[in-house]
């Protein structure tokens, strides 16, 4: 059985260590962690996931992020344990954090990621919208939260500079 539960900041050592298994050596390099540098998680969205041992199977982050003119959420990085995957555990992290976003104030979601995978969860590739270098543009995948959130949005994907959102 798998409980899914807000991140606490006692998590983010093993969360961080989950990502350094799960993702390549080097993943700190990329650019969607230059917009994370010095931006705090929004703690809301952000979860774990945790077997009936209390060991951790997977955790999602989602960050506060400008797109041109507008706010969004950056989904990522999303990850489960090598001898979890394939068990849902990845999607119900993602199903759930989205519906509890899309019950918050925020309106739109962004991420870097493989659009077959996420377009079961609506995602759809964003056009205008740039992400720091070097990103495919092509990977570059949006979510309306509110119908039509994205339309009209469009520019540079930069660092939040806000107070902090939960």
């Amino acid at each position: 059985m798998i409980t899914i539960a807000a991140e606490m900041p006692e998590d983010s050592w093993e969360v961080e260590a989950l990502y350094d298994l799960c993702f390549a050596p080097g993943r700190t390099a990329l650019s969607s962690y230059r917009l994370r540098d010095d931006v705090a998680p929004v703690r809301a969205l952000s979860q774990v996931a945790r077997d009936s041992d209390g060991i951790l199977a997977g955790a999602i982050r989602f960050w506060p992020v400008h797109v041109g003119a507008a706010e969004a959420l950056l989904l990522g990085p999303v990850a489960v344990h090598p001898t979890r995957q394939g068990e849902g555990i990845g999607a119900a992290l993602i199903r759930d954090s989205l519906w509890k976003a899309e019950h918050s104030h925020w309106d739109r979601v962004i991420l870097v990621g493989d659009a077959p995978y996420y377009k079961r969860f609506g995602f759809q590739k964003l056009s205008g919208v740039e992400m720091p270098p070097p990103t495919n543009p092509d990977r570059i995948l949006g979510l309306n939260l509110n119908p039509g959130a994205w339309t009209g949005v469009s520019g540079l994907v930069r660092r939040w500079s806000g107070a902090a959102q939960g």
